[in-house]
């Protein structure tokens, strides 16, 4: 809230540096979805990856041992159809 009202008071100005890292930003976000649309397959295994290796590290720090890909069927199977 208090950021809104530095921008209301029309006294705000950004520093060189943190101008340079919204630019950048915006760089990167736009590369990002020009990935998005070239390579979604590629994209989408990457994220069942990272979500088998999260499940499988949150596990291992309860103590539970779980195999890969016992994780994979129960996270990335596909969800049956419900009948309305």
């Amino acid at each position: 809230m208090n950021t809104l009202r530095l921008f209301a008071a029309k006294d705000f100005s950004i520093p060189a540096s943190t101008s340079w890292y919204l630019a950048d930003l915006g760089e990167f976000r736009g590369r990002q979805e020009l990935y998005t649309q070239q390579s979604p397959q590629r994209l989408k295994t990457l994220r069942e990856h990272a979500l088998i290796e999260s499940a499988v590290a949150s596990n291992r720090i309860e103590g539970v041992s779980v195999d890969p890909s016992r994780v994979r069927d129960v996270l990335v199977a596909p969800k049956p159809l419900l009948l309305r």
